[in-house]
């Protein structure tokens, strides 16, 4: 599985939203500036982010953008989400199998679970503060 630019950009802001941000919106303008992607390209994505709950956003003079949640109650599951949809390897095992007739005799289809699973359990436990933290917070390395 490849993780898109687009989930990619959506961690960026969010780390760089965690780093900037506290009771304040930050324009987008700035976001995209320090962090050296297109305005425009952000635009969708903060969009997004925001009709998901995870982003505040205000509109005028003294408007932009702040998490709407703090830091540590973010994981990197949740934003991925949000921006790539289901981050299975292959798309019969999101529903268990439920929409692929041959699931029951696939002899691959437990491996390609399991690897969903495993990263699933992952991302879902690394933070937003972690990530901030530059991976020195509680990330426990699943090997």
């Amino acid at each position: 599985m490849k993780i898109s630019t687009r989930g990619r950009y959506a961690l960026r802001v969010m780390i760089d939203l965690a780093e900037h941000g506290s009771t304040d919106f930050i324009p987008l303008m700035d976001i995209a500036e320090r962090q050296e992607i297109s305005e425009k390209y952000l635009e969708s994505i903060v969009s997004s982010l925001s009709k998901n709950g995870l982003l505040l956003s205000l509109r005028g003079k003294g408007g932009g953008y702040k998490l709407a949640r703090h830091p540590e109650d973010y994981s990197v599951a949740d934003i991925l989400h949000v921006t790539e949809g289901a981050l299975a390897p292959i798309p019969c095992v999101v529903n268990d199998g439920a929409d692929c007739p041959r699931a029951c005799g696939c002899k691959t289809f437990r491996m390609w679970k399991g690897l969903y699973e495993v990263m699933e359990k992952y991302l879902s436990g690394v933070s937003l503060a972690d990530l901030v933290q530059n991976g020195e917070g509680t990330m426990d390395y699943i090997i």
